[in-house]
């Protein structure tokens, strides 16, 4: 069964958007984890938006499943940030300042020698490293070169073609994974993936570990509340 690691970032915004700590994002954190969730994610970007630098640090004190930083590794502050913390796995993806969400792997043939740089620095330190990358087998053979134990393939296109032809739109997934195994990487996934087309993915995708799920899970949660979405976003999950 591939893990289930909740993004909590919009428990964040929310909190934000009045000030205070109502919802508290912490004890957000441990209910997921009392409800089945497998593992935490948080993505702090500069202007703390949503997760606070602070958060981070009370997160890491307080959760016992996995905790997963998401960043772009070019900001010193997020670097410092992890090395501080050492969560169980980070996760290097290309933000720009200022974006909205991540939209884009890295490119990992560019990129090869400053990813290698980053993921030897997370990895000295035990944290297990993921490079969030694009389903194209280049991508891939690159990423295995800089010595990153997984890669998080972005599902964006797969789960905006999935209701027009989802057989066409997880065939670069399904390659693009294969590859990944022959390689030796790990596998992840995340972005858009909601309880629709969530289950597909996993049946389609040998060897998947885990996916990263915020803002549908969220999304779903106001209306069927946070333990059941959990609970119902695990069963898309099971064999």
């Amino acid at each position: 069964m591939a893990k289930l690691s909740v993004n909590i970032n919009k428990i964040a915004t929310l909190r934000n958007s009045r000030g205070g700590n109502n919802p508290d994002l912490v004890k957000v954190a441990l209910d997921c984890e009392r409800f089945g969730a497998q593992g935490i994610t948080v993505h702090p970007r500069p202007d703390e938006r949503h997760i606070r630098y602070q958060d981070v640090f009370d997160l890491k004190a307080a959760i016992k499943t996995e905790f997963n930083i998401e960043g772009n590794c070019s900001e010193k502050k997020f670097v410092d940030l992890v090395l501080a913390n050492k969560p169980a796995q980070v996760t290097l993806v290309p933000d720009a300042l200022g974006q909205i969400t991540s939209n884009h792997g890295w490119d990992t043939i560019k990129n090869q020698d400053y990813l290698k740089e980053m993921v030897a620095l997370f990895k000295q330190q035990g944290i297990r490293v993921s490079i969030f990358v694009d389903p194209v087998i280049d991508m891939v053979e690159a990423a295995s070169t800089t010595g990153t134990d997984r890669i998080e393939l972005y599902t964006e296109a797969y789960a905006h073609n999935f209701y027009d032809n989802k057989e066409k739109a997880i065939l670069p997934y399904v390659a693009a994974a294969k590859r990944a195994h022959e390689l030796g990487l790990g596998l992840n996934a995340g972005h858009d993936l909601d309880l629709h087309n969530l289950k597909y993915f996993k049946e389609s995708i040998p060897g998947l570990l885990e996916v990263s799920i915020g803002h549908a899970l969220i999304s779903d949660a106001l209306y069927l509340g946070l333990e059941n979405t959990v609970q119902l976003y695990l069963r898309q999950l099971s064999k």
